[in-house]
Formats: structure tokens, sequence, C-alpha cells
């Protein structure tokens, strides 16, 4: 948890919402905020809730024409897309030594998955199912970027996302609420760490609040409809994990929830986050939401919009220039309380002095730090050891993998062999492709002189070349650009003429080695059934290459697991391991029951599969007690084997069935997860604890807590694991 009690500290003149604050509130911040609130012209305290974006040019970062006398009037509070340290320290000069107040400004950015060093795209590091890889990948975006001149960062992005199509599924943690919490919590203590004063840290943003990955037919920016109970359920609890562990930022999502565009949504910003949660930060908007409730149809006019998102709790205005323009009027006008700016603008500054910049507003803009801290080795190392944790082997038919670096012939060839851009994926922060290892590179790299690696770029003279190879590589997928934000893909199969040549490939007799590089999961039936292996790569990073070639030669052994649902086929979308049963379960004997006439039901590969180079063999579970009651603890303990001759990593998952509600419940949930090492012929006990909170859901009356009855529970190495123990809980 990153809040501390309130007892004993003093208070400025407010009201908490809660009963706690986060461990970057400082009361004697709170008294110089009044002070300066005093002070302040109602202009500038609209500044400070106006957000304005640098551009990059050809020569490097740009400011627009116009916004330096915004930064002298104090009109402008917040830029993004300004960054590296000596352009900031010159902005901030303005802020600073040419204002009225000095009040300095704030730096944001889309760090993702790292700044210069990149990592793998969060849906692939996911896969890693490792939270201290998750946690450390983001403090080296922290650190980079705050050498930069950042200070904050618009991630991570914690939308539970269970449609494919949706190019967003590449910037989250995929379709499960309970690893999407862990996730959220792992990445803003990476981003923030444990003293935002610290000038290598940056403050994390939860975004987009909220159901932004519900957004209907996969399309982005796309109408959603969920009920409350959905809401709750799945979509929010991420959020609150991320508030628990102490985001300072929210961001506002571009949907509607409930026929209430987000952005203007008071039941979500100040009934949920506000009162309920207890939120201290600020909230931001996401790119001209405000403007954009014009065409959602709930505003007539930029005013009136500015007004929906003023009143239901919005801090400040990204780019939309819409507080900018209308709010001092409003608010000179009685349509708008003095109260609720003052509120916006101490939840701005706040952030302001808890990261030092009142002290200090230069202490992001170093450039000896800057030179000390970005693509270091030790970044690059640790982007190519996240990443090789966060491959995931799908197949591996006659053992084709792992390869043999000191022998054979090797053909590799796919559209994204050699692509240093498509190994970045979107979101890529100031990520350059000529940074980057492409997996031909790393294969070379990887291979002794007693193997000989033949490149073919084109598939067609691939197959004309096939007969003199041992093994085939394809570096088959998508391009960078064909997921992330506007990114949407009505077909989710190999984009162009990629599985036409894999087959053509196969036919061959040769063995097909099909390495992936994707954001989403992809339709694969056809691939399935012809190649010999296939590897999950995700966007890897900087370190791509190497990190593949260290999985296809066996110096690392893949122990990644999906964190999302693989269909068969387009038409079974959404698919996702925890929904709910119906009144007519598939069988497979009677027509009439819940299936199709020309599909499975069951996926390509399921929610948390992956396979190894070794193998795993899991003991018989057993209960502490088989019966509980709500106040005690459930403990659960399995034995794992490394049954096979190579050392290696898995998965132990946990999932949780509620057999009878008062209202339906999922088949199953995940309820508790852990990755661990065993050496050839090691056995390890592994141990799970679940609390009253793990057995709890929103109950018919919206009430959260248990319900007694039985419980199915169930250890394995993926969301298909059978043989569940029975817990009853009285």
């Amino acid at each position: 948890m990153k809040y501390i009690p309130i007892f004993g500290l003093l208070f400025a003149s407010w009201t908490l919402a809660a009963q706690q604050v986060p461990y970057w509130y400082n009361a004697t911040h709170e008294r110089r905020i009044d002070s300066l609130l005093d002070i302040m012209t109602l202009e500038e305290k609209v500044g400070q809730m106006t957000l304005f974006t640098s551009d990059w040019a050809v020569t490097g970062p740009t400011i627009r024409e116009g916004y330096q006398d915004d930064i002298r009037t104090g009109r402008l509070g917040a830029i993004f897309n300004a960054h590296t340290a000596d352009y900031n320290r010159n902005l901030q000069r303005m802020a600073v030594e040419e204002t009225r107040l000095g009040i300095p400004l704030l730096f944001g950015y889309d760090v993702i998955h790292g700044y210069r060093t990149i990592f793998p795209i969060p849906l692939g590091e996911t896969a890693s199912w490792n939270l201290e890889a998750a946690e450390e990948a983001a403090r080296i975006a922290g650190r980079e970027s705050a050498a930069a001149g950042l200070h904050w960062t618009y991630a991570p992005m914690v939308d539970i996302a269970r449609d494919p199509r949706w190019g967003r599924v590449m910037e989250g943690s995929g379709e499960d609420v309970y690893l999407g919490k862990k996730m959220a919590a792992a990445r803003v203590r990476g981003f923030q760490g444990e003293d935002l004063s610290d000038p290598l840290t940056i403050l994390a943003c939860a975004k987009h609040f909220a159901a932004y990955g519900a957004a209907q037919a996969g399309r982005d920016y796309n109408t959603v409809d969920i009920s409350e109970r959905v809401l709750r359920e799945t979509y929010l609890p991420p959020f609150k994990a991320a508030l628990d562990a102490g985001v300072a930022t929210f961001m506002t999502s571009f949907n509607e929830v409930d026929g209430v565009p987000a952005t203007g949504n008071h039941h979500l910003l100040t009934d949920i986050l506000r009162d309920e949660w207890g939120f201290m930060g600020f909230v931001v908007t996401d790119y001209t939401s405000i403007n954009e409730m014009i065409p959602h149809g709930v505003a007539a006019d930029s005013a009136q919009a500015g007004l929906l998102a003023v009143k239901a709790g919005v801090d400040m205005d990204m780019q939309g220039a819409v507080f900018y323009e209308k709010l001092a009027g409003q608010v000179r006008s009685g349509e708008v309380p003095m109260a609720r700016v003052d509120d916006a603008v101490r939840r701005i500054l706040r952030m302001k002095y808890a990261l030092g910049l009142f002290d200090d507003p230069y202490r992001y803009s170093d450039t000896e730090r800057e030179a000390q801290n970005i693509l270091t080795e030790a970044n690059r190392e640790a982007s190519r050891r996240i990443a090789r944790q966060s491959l995931v082997l799908l197949k591996n038919e006659n053992d084709a993998l792992p390869l043999n670096a000191e022998r054979g012939r090797i053909l590799v060839t796919g559209p994204l062999a050699d692509s240093q851009a498509d190994m970045l994926g979107a979101w890529h922060g100031d990520g350059r492709a000529e940074d980057c290892i492409t997996l031909l590179t790393g294969i070379r790299d990887a291979a002794s002189d007693g193997a000989e690696v033949t490149y073919v770029a084109d598939m067609a003279e691939a197959v004309r070349s096939a007969r003199r190879a041992d093994i085939i590589v394809v570096a088959a997928g998508e391009t960078w650009e064909m997921s992330g934000e506007a990114a949407s893909r009505a077909d989710i199969t190999l984009p162009g003429d990629q599985e036409d040549r894999i087959r053509q490939l196969a036919a061959t007799g040769k063995p097909v080695v099909v390495v992936l590089f994707n954001g989403r999961p992809l339709a694969l039936p056809g691939v399935d059934s012809v190649a010999s292996a296939i590897l999950e790569a995700w966007f890897p990073g900087t370190e791509a290459g190497h990190a593949v070639a260290d999985v296809l030669f066996g110096d690392y052994n893949p122990a990644g697991r999906l964190p999302m649902t693989f269909p068969r086929s387009l038409g079974q979308v959404p698919l996702y391991y925890d929904a709910k049963n119906t009144g007519r379960p598939r069988d497979e004997n009677n027509k009439y029951t819940s299936k199709y006439l020309d599909e499975s039901n069951d996926p390509l590969y399921p929610f948390g599969y992956g396979l190894s180079y070794t193998t795993f063999e899991y003991g018989t579970p057993s209960l502490a007690s088989a019966t509980v009651n709500r106040n005690d603890t459930v403990t659960v303990t399995v034995d794992v084997t490394n049954s096979g001759d190579r050392d290696g990593a898995t998965v132990v998952q946990l999932y949780v069935q509620d057999v009878v509600g008062s209202v339906t419940r999922p088949l199953r949930e995940l309820k508790g997860f852990e990755r661990i090492e065993l050496a050839a012929g090691e056995t390890r006990t592994v141990t799970f604890h679940l609390t009253n909170d793990d057995l709890s859901f929103y109950r018919q009356d919206m009430t959260y807590g248990t319900e007694p009855g039985e419980y199915r529970l169930y250890v394995g190495g993926d969301s298909r694991a059978a043989n569940p123990l029975t817990l009853t809980l009285e």
C-alpha cells in the first residue's frame, strides 16, 4: 500500500474524502498552496488547468506560436510532448523567471513501455507474469524520462480488454481483472518510486477512466454499454489498485458510460473517484475529449462541454483549450463556483510541490544526468532480459526448438525479419529504429561458425531457397502501426499473404518456426496446423532480436504465459476465460445449446497458456481446511515438479469458481499466481492464501461481500486447470 494514516498530520482548510492519504501528501505543501491560491488571479488559476502540446520537428522539439506568451502570462501550466533536458529547461525558465508568480511548468509525455530504451509492449510484458520485471521496466523508463526533462507519463493504461480487434490491447495487461490489478500497481510503483521528490521519478497516470476497453466491436473511440455491476466487477478494480499504489493522476476516457461521456461523467469522476475512493491527485482529460462531447451529442457547444467537464471533476484540459477560452467567464457569471476551480488548482499544485519543482524547478533539466541515464548498456540488458521473459511458446512439435547454434542451415525469411522499426511497437516514446536489434541480427549473433544463416527477404523466393535449409524461421505478424491507438482491425488473421507463404514453406517438408511480432492476439488456426513451432514475441523493444534468439537457441527457456485468449476465428470474439455459464451450456449431442454450427467454442490458445522446453507436473492440491468462515484465510498448497531435463520457469495459477450465487458468477476467476524457477528434477511446494476479499463480489443488492456456499478451486498451468478442490464457506 502506498497510503499512510492521516493521524498526526496537520491539515489544510479542506476536507479529506477518506480516512487515509497517499504517501506523497504533505501538510506543509498544503499551507503553501493555500497562500499561493490567495494571490493567484482567476486567469492564472485557469492557466494551471490548461495543458497544451509541444511539437517535434526534424531538428528537434518546437513550441507552437503563441505558447511562449501563454507561459509568460501564466495562462499555461503544463506542456506535453516537450522533452530533452535542455529544451524543457528553456521553457521552464520562461515560467519561473518571466511570470508574475513563478509557478513551474509540468512536462508530460506518453512513456508507455520505455522512453529511449524500449521494453516489450505492455501486453507482452504482462505475458511474463513477473511483477518485479514490470516494476523494473517502469522504473527504468521513469529514470530515462526524468533525465530527459519529463515529470509525468500517461501510463499505465489499466483498461481491461477482451476484444483483440481493439488496437489498444497492446497498451494494457489483457483480459483478466486480477492480473490487471497486480500489473497496474507494479507499474505505478516503478514510475513513482517511494519518493516523488527524487528527481529520477515521475508521476504516473492511470488511464483511461473508465471502461475504454469495452468499446463495441473493438472499434477505437466507440460506444461502451455496460451495467454498473460489470463496471465495478471488471473495469474499475485495476484503477482502484493503481490508486491504492499511490498513483498521482487519472486520465478520462473517450467513451461514454451509461450514456454520459467519461469526461463529463460526475458519477465516475466525483462520486466514485473522489468521494468513494478518496483520490487526492488530479484528473486530466484525454486529447480534446472535452470538445468531443459535442459530437457525442451531450453538449451543444464548447462552453456547455466545458461546464459538464469541470462540474464532473475534470481538473486539467488536454489540448482542447476549452477551459483556456471559457472557464474564467463561467466563473465570473456564477456558472462555475470558484471553489471548484480552487480544488482543481490545488490538486495540480500539490503534484508540482510533491515533485520538488517549487524548491528547484530545474531539477529535471540536467544534461549531464540525461547523458548518463539514456540508453545505457545496463538499460539495454534489462530490456533484453525482460523481453525474453515475455515470449510465449505456443507450439513446439517434435522439438523443433531450440535451434542448434553449432551446426545446420537456417533460412530466415518473412517481412519482419530485418525490420528495426517494427521491433518497437506503438507508443514507443523516443525509441529509435536505429537502436533496435532485429531478429536476423539476433540469430546471426547467436549462431556459431558451424551454423549457416541465410536471409531471403521475399517469402516467395524463400520457398525456392528452402530446399537447402535444415530449418526455416519465419518472422511474421503485424507492422508496428497496425496496433495502438486508432488501429483497430476487423480481420485479426495474419495480414496479406503471410499465411499462404507459411503454408508453402511448410509444404517443402522442412520444419518451419514462426516468430510472431504483433500487438494483439491473432486468429492463427491455419498457421498452427502447418508450423512446427510458434513463438509469440509481441513487439519486444530495443533488444528484440537478441531476446528472441536467446529463446530460439535455448539459451533461455521460454516461460511466458498468455495474458489474453487467442481465438480460433474472429467469429468467436469477444472470447475470454472468465465468462459466465448459460442456462443451456454446450452439449455436442444437443443442438439447442450454446455453441456454433461452424466453429468450436474453445480458443486456439487459452488464457494463461504457454509451453516450455521442459515439462512440469502438478501434484494433487490440498486445502488446510475444506470448511471455513468468512473471516478465515483459505490456504491452498500444491507440489510442482520440473519433470524434464532442463531448468526452467513456470507460472502456477489458482482459479476460483463460486458455484451458486445470488447473481450469476464466472466459471472461474484467477485469484493467485506465482512464477517459479525450478531446476531439472526439482520439486517445490507453492502456497496460496485467499482472503475474504478474494471470494467477495457485488451481490444482488450491489453490496460487496461473500455469500456462504460451495466454491471450486483449480490449480494448474493455465486457465483450463482441472480436478478442482471443493471449499465450503459458512
